[in-house]
């Protein structure tokens, strides 16, 4: 066995102490996370110990073997990832639930229930989540055959009018129901307000709208496949969800992508994260009437996208990373230019944030709005932007850093504050990071190849893809079958973690500044609408 890192080294003297039976597999066959297997019974007090003691909750997926159900939930501590991994029957699958010691659990939980049909004996809230009303009661579609020969008895989904929202009871209490269907050219999702007044006394957030069936989807594809469908799960992400299926998917086979490769999947990732925090950091402004402001980052955002489609083939770089490497190569001619227009932001950014700290009315609107305690933060397991502004300072990139990020010195900026002021300046700290890590990426290009040969995995090999993206921890899980066809994908987007989050810091706050605290958080609904 390889030598344990500190973190699993004190977990198993815990355990034993505890008297938790479990054991290690030492094959390792979900590297870089160590994998752990423990009884059913075992498995809420375990995650009640693992909590105590300081580990993250990070993911849980399922997996249908027929005759019984295999559950994997991934938790982090230090930047060491332990999966651990239990099975239940498949005709009553009961198991006891996270969400009580975990709140980011919740909806992962109840996706697993309304997919496959496990029942979390002790679960805090045992409504429905992804499942609206496309599927009849009783049917869980990610089941292996499930949906076979199924047809639906309606051509059209019925409404989903009756999902039965939490209130608040009193008197002068309002309530103000606001979507799916939003004014602006965003993707749909309910948010359903309990007020007095003014004043937010509860949130509550219903999602799902844009569910795409991935997961189903992914089912019977080829790694080149998977891939592909991965960059698709958040289109403003398509780089790091790309990367962390191709890292799955390589740990898998067992292959190395060329040093080159790694390099080009990087510089493509952090220029995703500086186009995505150039377009929130205007649209904050514009939430709160500061139109220069939008109109200028706006501005930087486009000549950065444009720069993509010349240099990589397209504005976003979808399908750019491939199984084995990257699908196009950086061009030499496209170096420099590249080189000037890093400079230029640079001394763009510092002219546009001396503007923005100048000006008080934009302090009087972010300042102290929508603050989330860093306490909240770290009980949501929120990641990303939303979790560096509340003290967190967890960055895969640093933690627990991959190549190439684990030749180069990665800067991790984190704020206190914890309001939607700090998420943006935060976001701009971020975009210097970003910067200085282009320049040192493309200092390191050497010429070689971009993409090895892809050779398919034996069946019931695993892999698990773990990646920074633009807002947190990726996280990628493939199985593969015969032929190299892939048997279970899960993708997991820090977006699970940090949309409860909206539901926290908005409390106490007033209606009319929900747009600039949903945007300072901006979780992606196609992310988790799987």
């Amino acid at each position: 066995m390889t030598r344990l890192p500190r973190p699993i080294l004190l977990l198993l003297e815990v355990l034993r102490d505890e008297g938790i039976d479990h054991w290690l597999d030492e094959d390792q066959p979900l590297a870089p996370a160590h994998l752990a297997h423990c009884d059913a019974a075992d498995w809420g007090r375990l995650a009640a110990v693992m909590r105590r003691h300081g580990w993250r909750w990070a993911a849980e997926w399922a997996e249908d073997f027929e005759s019984y159900l295999l559950l994997t939930a991934l938790l982090e501590r230090e930047g060491v990832h332990l999966a651990l991994r239990t099975q239940v029957p498949a005709r009553l699958p009961v198991l006891p639930s996270h969400a009580a010691v975990y709140p980011g659990a919740d909806r992962m939980e109840r996706h697993l229930q309304d997919q496959f049909g496990i029942v979390f004996s002790d679960h805090p809230d045992e409504r429905r989540w992804t499942r609206h009303r496309g599927w009849p009661e009783g049917l869980f579609p990610l089941r292996r055959h499930a949906l076979d020969g199924f047809a639906p008895e309606e051509t059209t989904t019925p409404p989903d009018a009756d999902y039965p929202f939490r209130a608040v009871q009193g008197a002068a209490v309002t309530e103000i129901p606001v979507g799916p269907i939003h004014a602006g050219i965003i993707e749909p999702g309910h948010f359903r307000f309990q007020v007095v007044g003014e004043e937010i006394l509860r949130l509550e957030e219903r999602l799902g709208y844009v569910h795409k069936g991935i997961e189903k989807l992914a089912e019977g594809r080829d790694a080149e496949g998977l891939v592909r469908l991965a960059g698709r799960v958040s289109g403003d992400s398509t780089v790091a969800h790309a990367w962390a299926a191709a890292q799955a998917c390589e740990r898998a086979a067992a292959l190395e992508p060329p040093p080159r490769a790694l390099l080009l999947r990087a510089l493509a990732c952090e220029r995703e994260r500086i186009a995505n925090h150039l377009g929130d950091i205007g649209a904050i402004c514009n939430d709160v009437g500061f139109a220069f402001a939008h109109m200028q980052f706006s501005r930087l955002r486009e000549v950065w996208l444009r720069r993509n489609e010349r240099a990589l083939g397209h504005r976003l770089m979808m399908d750019l990373v491939v199984p084995g490497g990257v699908a196009r190569d950086l061009a030499p001619e496209q170096i420099q230019p590249m080189r000037e227009e890093q400079a230029q932001l640079a001394e763009e950014l510092k002219r546009l944030q001396r503007i923005l700290l100048g000006n008080a009315s934009l302090d009087d609107r972010l300042v102290g709005t929508g603050r989330l305690l860093r306490e909240d933060a770290e009980a949501l397991g929120c990641l990303g932007y939303v979790g560096r502004a509340s003290g967190l300072g967890f960055d895969l990139r640093r933690a627990a850093a991959y190549p190439p990020y684990d030749q180069i010195p990665v800067q991790v900026p984190v704020r206190e504050g914890g309001d939607v002021a700090a998420r943006l300046y935060l976001r701009l700290d971020e975009i210097r990071v970003s910067l200085r890590l282009l320049h040192e990426l493309l200092n390191r290009l050497q010429p070689g190849p971009v993409r090895a040969p892809w050779h398919p995995p034996a069946a019931e090999r695993e892999g698990l893809g773990l990646v920074e993206g633009w807002r947190g921890e990726i996280v990628a899980v493939v199985r593969f079958g015969e032929a190299g066809r892939v048997m279970r994908y899960f993708p997991r987007d820090p977006s699970w973690f940090n949309w409860p989050a909206l539901e926290r810091l908005i409390h106490d706050n007033i209606v009319p500044d929900f747009p600039v605290c949903n945007k300072s958080v901006n979780g992606s609904y196609s992310g988790v609408d799987l």
